[in-house]
């Protein structure tokens, strides 16, 4: 193993570390007691001060913040995450149920994206400073100003109301996955568009190009072979980029869809106060996050043998 490699693979346990941090911190903040909650949705009444006082120390809610972050990383290092707050179910079962789907829709989005972006950016670096390289750059900017909730009811207002096209809701079959795979994935096409645009045109002005066009190759040789090829280490890192995008975008996009993702489950959790499916669900994500860009960090060599594990990749 390279020592590019090894350096990467240890900074991987900080940033784990930082996650579970955050996780911990961001559920904490949140406003509200979740023992009133709980108690309410239990007895249907509010407690009295001392039901409230007991129920928060059946959730060691009154134990130092430290006792109960230590708990929380003990735990989840045996595969325990704690049971949640207004289901009585393991987090990590909820998270195991709900983790397919948002998988589903978080795969479908990529690749729409990469279909989209990667094409395209082509393109207009082809036709530089020319109509379709003004169109894009329009485009993708317009799409990237979008707020995903926005296009999200606006795909359902046009093609599911009006069109009836497509379901409005729910997961079932591929249809559904269609409209919400859209608009997760409009915000991070328009940024890759962008990127793939600038890491081609920088590629094509290098000396090796201009001699392959000298030699009387082909200009889409030339591109496929040396533009877009030298240039799929900068956009492996737009794209490992682009999953926390991805990510973020499928939160509020499954809430509106009603799309049975962990995004949708972490929005109950926020408005029920349910403190360990809310650490669970940031703490998965952040996981899922740090391992895409690990795994984004170790495959430079292979996809560009001039970039060795064993020394800092170029970046654009």
């Amino acid at each position: 193993m390279g020592r590019y490699a090894l350096r990467r693979l240890v900074i991987v346990v900080p940033t784990v570390i930082g996650i579970s941090m955050l996780a911990f911190a961001i559920a904490h903040a949140a406003p509200g007691d979740p023992a009133l909650e709980r108690f309410r949705r239990a007895e249907n009444r509010s407690p009295t001060p001392a039901e409230l006082a007991a129920e928060r120390r059946a959730l060691h809610l009154d134990d130092p913040l430290v006792h109960q972050y230590t708990r929380w990383v003990d735990g989840a290092l045996h595969g325990d995450l704690g049971r949640s707050l207004t289901t009585g179910r393991e987090v990590a079962g909820e998270l195991g149920d709900r983790l397919p789907a948002t998988v589903e829709l978080a795969v479908a989005a990529a690749l729409l994206a990469m279909l989209f972006a990667v094409p395209a950016g082509v393109l207009a670096a082809l036709r530089q400073n020319r109509i379709g390289d003004h169109v894009l750059r329009l485009v993708s900017l317009a799409t990237a100003s979008l707020p995903s909730f926005w296009l999200a009811l606006l795909l359902i207002d046009v093609f599911a109301v009006r069109l009836s096209w497509a379901p409005v809701g729910g997961r079932a079959g591929w249809a559904s996955v269609v409209l919400p795979a859209v608009a997760v994935a409009a915000g991070p096409a328009a940024v890759l568009a962008r990127f793939t645009r600038a890491a081609v045109l920088d590629t094509l002005g290098e000396d090796y190009v201009r001699a392959a066009r000298a030699k009387g190759l082909r200009e889409v040789g030339v591109v496929m072979r040396h533009g877009l090829r030298t240039s799929l280490v900068p956009l492996l890192t737009a794209a490992g980029t682009a999953v926390g995008h991805l990510l973020a975008g499928t939160v509020i996009v499954e809430r509106i869809f009603r799309w049975p993702g962990m995004g949708d489950l972490a929005v109950d959790a926020i408005l029920a106060r349910d403190y360990p499916t809310i650490q669970g669900v940031v703490l998965l994500t952040g996981l899922t996050f740090a391992l895409v860009n690990l795994v984004v960090d170790l495959s430079y060599s292979a996809v560009d043998p001039r970039v060795r594990l064993d020394a800092s990749p170029r970046r654009a």
